[in-house]
């Protein structure tokens, strides 16, 4: 795992919970072009350093993310329309780095999360959040549109939440945000530690390679990109894996399963 990051921190424990923390306070944890190209970067060395899993995804000062940079967006205005595109297209490359993660993703949010911030949001797993925290997507009073974040978006929350909050881009609070799915639980401030902690303790219970099984799974059918013979055939391969049978035995021997120890 890199650490060479300016944007971004990584950090993993002995348990395989890796920590990743947006880290430009200063500025609010907006997406810059840096920040973006570092995400993408970190989902990748997670998602493929078998030591790892779980993932919480939290933020370094008062907010958890403010969307775009304003100067990043300045920067985009500059280019032409072949550089605008090869922006957009990192953006979106780094919201799909992180969706596929084959490991539960736990976001933990204190402070709001505006436009990208929610995308990132999105892409978790599981999202715990302080109960005085603000959402919005903000892209439309500026001119723009959620355009990277809208398969993420409208797969959480829906076409009739993603327009209803998108095409006037209110604000919302953290009740509306767990109505609408965009939200799991939502904490005091003081109880999100402990609440990540139920939640990684459950995710290290279970095996890590049906987590990622049963992820990619759930992606392609959210994408219909999978039949029922296709389901039928996931199973199959699962029931034939090393961890269904240690699973099964550690059941019926009445002792942990490895995984879990």
């Amino acid at each position: 795992m890199s650490n060479a990051f300016e944007t971004i921190r990584v950090d993993k424990d002995q348990r395989g919970v890796a920590r990743l923390i947006l880290d430009r306070p200063e500025k609010h944890n907006a997406l810059n072009s840096m920040m973006i190209r570092e995400l993408k970067q970190a989902a990748e060395q997670l998602g493929a350093d078998p030591s790892v899993r779980v993932v919480i995804l939290s933020a370094a000062g008062k907010s958890f993310c403010a969307g775009g940079d304003l100067n990043w967006m300045k920067e985009q205005a500059a280019k032409n329309r072949v550089g605008r595109i090869d922006e957009a297209g990192h953006l979106a490359a780094m919201l799909q780095a992180l969706d596929e993660i084959p490991k539960l993703m736990i976001a933990v949010v204190e402070g709001p999360a505006y436009g990208g911030g929610v995308g990132l949001l999105c892409v978790c797993d599981i999202v715990l959040a302080d109960a005085s925290c603000k959402f919005a997507l903000t892209e439309t009073r500026l001119g723009l549109i959620p355009a990277t974040i809208a398969p993420f978006l409208i797969r959480r929350i829906g076409l009739t939440n993603a327009r209803r909050f998108a095409l006037n881009a209110a604000a919302f609070g953290a009740d509306e945000a767990k109505s609408i799915a965009l939200v799991s639980e939502i904490h005091a401030s003081d109880e999100l530690a402990a609440a990540g902690g139920r939640q990684t303790a459950l995710a290290l219970a279970c095996a890590p390679g049906a987590i990622a099984d049963a992820k990619r799974l759930f992606g392609q059918i959210a994408a219909g990109a999978i039949t029922q013979a296709g389901t039928v055939e996931a199973l199959a391969d699962r029931w034939e894996s090393a961890e269904a049978r240690a699973g099964v035995d550690a059941f019926f021997m009445r002792r942990r399963p490895l995984w879990a120890s």
